[in-house]
């Protein structure tokens, strides 16, 4: 039976894993500040399902003396703390600076100044280190463009043309060898907080696996936080019965993996020695544009009135598309993503919101911050 610890395991994933790892028999200790924008106020939802199931510290990963008391007789840290919000990010820089990579910075000190019993720690990335991703060229071949024109964005062109010779670019997803160039602040946090595990673990003599996840997605999600997560978004926008206002011309597009299939995923990294000093995308493999996510939610929740209404607005820090090239976690740990049919997995999700109850909607407030702060063009 080993001891385990999950920074932000009160959260939406690490909420999921601490009970599928007290089933399998781990003693289950999380360190999460509980924040307000994703719990609210009390106790959440997600942290009283699970608060018998683990040990709580409430702190803050920016605080040394709260990791000296976390990692105490833990075996494996699966860090998942983390400020999420692309767009959030641009603005409040500090912040994710702060949170990201000075608190992975703090775990890295605490276990290098103390002694210790952990021997292997999970980091959770992102896709975001990829940033546009990569393309191809019928003619030039890979590519891998680094953003958007706005020039082109004002004038409803969105997709990328090859610089070369103006043909149209063919995304073909990102492999773990794939070009990083992070597009927002919030993705430079993660591909900072990448290199500086990779850095220390020889140092530390401790295992390291780092998972980039794709936009994860299903029961349990957050629905208070009004800056990540589409699918919540929409949801709140949708029951409170809001139209909803889709940037650019809706098709831009992601892979949404099931949280069931996430978690699954961060188990074989805990459990396989295969995984150890490796980096492995996590997705569903599959790709699904913004307005079917729309679509989709409305006939879930039966509101045939709500208009969607494309804008043409663009949003600075945001890609066009995304997906996970999974050969590498299926060939090394025999992953595969059992919840790869997005319209059954959003099902669940909806089920799931029309049970829980929704909150009031606060996207609003949130794009207005987002004008105040020049990202909505």
């Amino acid at each position: 039976m080993k001891n385990i610890l999950i920074t932000g395991g009160a959260g939406f994933i690490g909420s999921r894993l601490c009970e599928k790892l007290s089933f399998k028999g781990y003693n289950v200790t999380i360190f999460d500040n509980l924040s307000e924008q994703v719990h609210g106020q009390g106790e959440s939802l997600l942290f009283n399902r699970i608060k018998d199931k683990c040990t709580l510290i409430k702190g803050d990963v920016r605080d040394k003396k709260k990791w000296k008391e976390a990692i105490k007789a833990q075996e494996i840290i699966v860090h998942l703390a983390a400020e999420t919000g692309t767009a959030q990010s641009m603005y409040q820089q500090q912040k994710y600076h702060d949170v990201n990579i000075k608190g992975t910075s703090n775990m890295l000190e605490v276990l290098s100044e103390n002694k210790h019993k952990v021997g292997k720690i999970i980091l959770a990335s992102s896709r975001a280190v990829y940033g546009e991703g990569k393309y191809r060229c019928l003619k030039h071949g890979e590519m891998y463009p680094k953003h958007r024109k706005e020039s082109d964005m004002r004038k409803g062109i969105f997709d990328f043309k090859c610089n070369i010779c103006s043909g149209e670019l063919f995304y073909i997803g990102s492999d773990e060898k794939s070009k990083i160039q992070p597009i927002s602040f919030y993705g430079n946090t993660k591909w900072e907080q990448e290199k500086i595990v990779m850095l220390i673990r020889d140092s530390l003599n401790i295992d390291t696996v780092i998972f980039r996840y794709q936009n994860i997605y299903g029961p349990g999600q957050s629905l208070l936080n009004p800056y990540t997560g589409i699918l919540s978004i929409f949801s709140t926008r949708i029951l409170n019965g809001n139209n909803l206002d889709i940037y650019e011309d809706g098709l831009q597009s992601r892979d949404f993996v099931y949280i069931e299939d996430a978690v699954d995923a961060t188990i074989l990294g805990i459990e396989k020695e295969q995984a150890n000093g490796e980096i492995f995308n996590v997705g569903s493999g599959r790709i699904t544009n913004v307005k079917d996510v729309a679509e989709s939610l409305k006939k879930i929740y039966f509101r045939d009135k709500i208009k969607i209404e494309i804008s043409g607005k663009y949003r600075k820090g945001d890609i066009r598309k995304s997906i996970a090239d999974l050969t590498k976690i299926k060939n090394m740990l025999g992953y595969s993503a059992k919840w790869h049919d997005f319209q059954v997995g959003i099902s669940q999700f909806g089920k799931w919101v029309c049970k829980t109850g929704v909150p009031s909607d606060k996207y609003d407030d949130s794009l207005q911050e987002l004008n105040d702060n020049g990202l909505i063009r």
